[in-house]
């Protein structure tokens, strides 16, 4: 296989295949210096053509939450009360900086992904008493 830039699915799986035959090679060697090319444009491949985007900070709050075994109470400590809990969770109060903070520090939600926008619930939410 002549190595160029994987454009279409038959030259992505033809690069897999060679791979697949290259796996064992050393490094350092022509067949190693093959294999880490044909690696490098596979992954260039795939972050393109298989692109996940990232969970918006609820969704991965929710995530971590289940990775980790936590209950809406064990969030308090990072949120809130119990009522500042299910406001963020069922998306009628948006995260604080302090919240997020707390969130990357201590349960590695990374920052990055909690500051994005979300939409929120303001359907049912109480009219706010404005003097």
């Amino acid at each position: 296989m002549e190595i160029k830039p994987i454009k279409t699915e038959a030259d992505y799986q033809a690069a897999l295949n060679e791979i697949v035959s290259l796996f064992f090679a050393d490094p350092g060697t022509p067949e190693g210096d093959r294999l880490e090319i044909l690696v490098a444009l596979v992954k260039e491949y795939e972050s393109k053509q298989f692109f996940i985007p990232a969970p918006d900070p609820i969704e991965a709050i929710k995530f971590h939450m289940e990775r980790l075994n936590l209950t809406r109470k064990d969030l308090e400590p990072y949120l809130g009360s119990r009522a500042r809990v299910s406001e963020v969770l069922n998306r009628k109060r948006p995260l604080t900086i302090s919240m997020i903070r707390r969130l990357q520090e201590d349960l590695g939600i990374p920052a990055t992904i909690l500051v994005k926008e979300y939409p929120l619930n303001t359907k049912s939410r109480p009219a706010q008493y404005s003097p």
